[in-house]
């Protein structure tokens, strides 16, 4: 990685900064001031009117969705963004105006429905309160005549008339009055009281010490007038609102342009951003960041040739972003390298071990080569159908690999959706079969559809166990190896002889003697002398950092307690055997389940249903099972011999769009 200083006259900014983004080749730097000499340019207010636009659109969208959906599949998602000619975007800005304005009037046409439903909302309440009051024959809002005072309200208590009428005339036996009842049930009782004009202070007293409490919208309308109109107003109402959706579904067919205009507002967005953050004099501006070493020559073939600028380059320091560069093997898997963290400034590149390792694993995982064929075939028409977009196409191309080491490793356990082809030829034949002799049964007579010897899981565990355990010490030497490489690289000789060298060698060592154990008593004696060589190399240098003999002899010897660390991590990779066995089982059983019917046309029709679903089920499960263990393989047991992390991934300043992407041939 280095540094860039591109030095550009003030004129030439749009068109370099324009191509600058195109190319995607420089990751910008912004630093909080401006240098002496220099000033900023404030343009805040240009790219709120963008990023207030891009808000427009994105909202303009979503009520069009909530509205008309627009009609997409589960297959869209590995769709790419559409292509477009460099020439179309001052199409979309001299449209840029227009979309505005449909997005503007779909927001107002969503507001106008919101505020119905509001209203609606309202209406539905008030109608519920004069539900009570459909008998009343007089507007709620009436307090009397010059002679009468009319009460109308409610109690918190049911009554009858009789009840009320005593209730009254206990709280004031002098009070002359009449009632109604309107309403009445456990907790409320609707009425209307009448009492002569000079007992009116008299009466709101006897009520209030009942709880009397007057309606909370009276009308001048009587009820009944009142919910009717209420009525026709809420179906005038639904019809506005009726009438706005339909308008703004007419706005379907602008949905392309808005989703573009978006795009085109998001780019100038950024653009402006980036402006905000440059130092400017008088004639020049200066835009400093990254770039990656090989494309120096191209970022400054770029720059001369479409501004009047000078270029300068320097080494970068520590803080630098990290670009990865891998080969097609290993590229699909940087984007589980950067799930984890990107390198720091003293980490190798771990992605092509990463990669080998993570197929290898996955396809021991889900080790059949049926649903490997499957993965093959599905992600290659999913890349050549729908054109994806780089991590996209990534994440195909890593399944993709992953269906090669799966169809690999099926062969290898004799499982082709389980035992798919013996189970159906058994059916319709009668005859045993099965799919092929494991290595531990050669001499079965029984006939076999697969030539060669398998290792079956379930007749052969402990070998695949063996093997899992085997290929596990393999993949955390390498990362020990990864750690020896990087220590040799920071000149720390001691840490990769001492601290990674001689705990390799003790690991080579127990393999020796365990496989001496199953081989030659030879090799027992050649693990045993390198082991012990290596453990007393252990005691002897671990505590080098201690002070004085005694604390040297004791970090030492406390070194050696590690090893139960790396006899947990190797039996981790038992996982390998698990997830292989439980794939191969569950298919068996789906198998099992799909013959049993027989071979009529019910018990056919049954077995291919079954054997659908089944295997889709055990595909989705068991897939999702080997990813996760894979990764964590990676993570867990090989990252932590030799890989921090911590860098920062490379940023460029770039077309930043959802919808669309230029042509990179133009």
């Amino acid at each position: 990685m280095k540094t860039v200083r591109i030095i550009a006259l003030r004129q030439d900014r749009k068109r370099l900064l324009e191509h600058l983004q195109d190319s995607a080749l420089v990751q910008l730097t912004k630093a909080e001031k401006s240098r002496d000499g220099f000033r900023r340019v404030n343009v805040t207010p240009q790219m709120q009117v963008f990023e207030r636009n891009v808000d427009l659109t994105q909202q303009a969208l979503k009520i069009l969705d909530s509205v008309k959906p627009e009609k997409t599949s589960m297959l869209d998602s590995f769709k790419g963004r559409r292509e477009i000619d460099p020439d179309e975007i001052g199409e979309i800005a001299k449209d840029a105006k227009e979309v505005i304005e449909i997005c503007s009037n779909i927001t107002e046409l969503d507001k106008q429905c919101s505020d119905n439903a509001a209203e609606q909302i309202r209406i539905k309440t008030q109608l519920a309160q004069l539900e009570s009051w459909q008998k009343l024959d007089i507007p709620l809002n009436t307090t009397g005549t010059k002679s009468t005072a009319v009460f109308i309200g409610s109690l918190p208590e049911q009554y009858s008339e009789q009840r009320l009428k005593e209730a009254l005339a206990k709280e004031n036996p002098k009070l002359e009055f009449a009632v109604e009842i309107q309403y009445s049930e456990a907790a409320v009782t609707n009425v209307v009281v009448f009492t002569p004009q000079s007992q009116k202070t008299m009466a709101e007293e006897a009520l209030r010490a009942l709880g009397f409490a007057r309606p909370m919208s009276p009308t001048h309308k009587i009820p009944k007038e009142k919910a009717e109109r209420l009525r026709q107003k809420s179906e005038e109402l639904r019809k506005s609102t009726e009438k706005a959706e339909e308008e703004i579904a007419s706005y379907a067919d602008a949905r392309d342009k808005i989703k573009v205009t978006q795009d085109y507002f998001r780019l100038r967005s950024d653009k402006y951003n980036v402006i905000n953050h440059l130092d400017h004099s008088k004639h020049v501006f200066v835009i400093e960041g990254y770039v990656p070493e090989e494309d120096c020559e191209k970022l400054e073939a770029l720059c001369t040739r479409v501004a009047t600028c000078t270029v300068e380059f320097g080494e970068a320091g520590d803080d630098a972003p990290v670009k990865l560069k891998n080969n097609k093997f290993a590229e699909p898997a940087q984007g589980i390298l950067t799930m984890y963290a990107a390198p720091g400034k003293s980490d190798l590149d771990p992605t092509p071990i990463l990669a080998f390792f993570f197929y290898f694993f996955f396809g021991m995982m889900f080790s059949d080569a049926g649903y490997g064929i499957l993965m093959v075939i599905a992600t290659g028409l999913m890349i050549k159908i729908f054109k994806p977009d780089k991590k996209m196409y990534n994440n195909l191309k890593l399944f993709q690999y992953c269906g090669v080491s799966t169809t690999i490793w099926g062969l290898v356990f004799g499982s082709f959706f389980g035992d798919a082809p013996a189970a159906i030829a058994n059916m319709f034949t009668g005859t045993e079969r099965v799919m092929a002799h494991s290595i531990s049964n050669m001499g079965d007579p029984t006939p076999a559809l697969m030539p060669w010897p398998t290792i079956d899981p379930q007749k052969d565990a402990l070998t695949l166990m063996i093997i899992s355990i085997a290929f596990g010490l393999v993949h955390i030497l390498v990362g020990m190896g990864c750690k020896f490489v990087v220590c040799l690289r920071q000149k720390d000789y001691g840490g990769a002889f001492f601290d990674t060298g001689l705990w390799m060698l003790l690991l080579i060592g127990f393999a020796v003697l365990a496989a001496g154990m199953v081989t030659t008593p030879v090799l027992i004696t050649v693990g045993a002398v390198i082991a012990l060589a290596c453990a007393v190399g252990l005691v002897l240098t671990q505590g080098r950092g201690k002070k004085g003999i005694v604390g040297k002899a004791i970090g030492g010897l406390a070194s050696l307690y590690d090893i139960t660390g790396y006899i947990s991590d190797l039996l981790s990779y038992s996982r390998l055997l698990a997830l292989g066995l439980t794939t191969g089982v569950m298919a068996q059983v789906f198998n099992m389940l799909a013959t049993m019917m027989g071979t009529n046309v019910l018990g056919i029709v049954f077995m291919v249903v079954i054997f659908i679903v089944g295997h889709l089920v055990n595909i989705g499960l068991n897939a999702l099972g080997a990813y996760v263990h894979t990764m964590r393989l990676q993570y867990v047991e090989m990252f932590s011999k030799f890989y921090e992390g911590g860098g920062k991934e490379f940023e460029p300043f770039s077309l930043n769009t959802k919808y669309i992407k230029i042509q990179e041939d133009k």
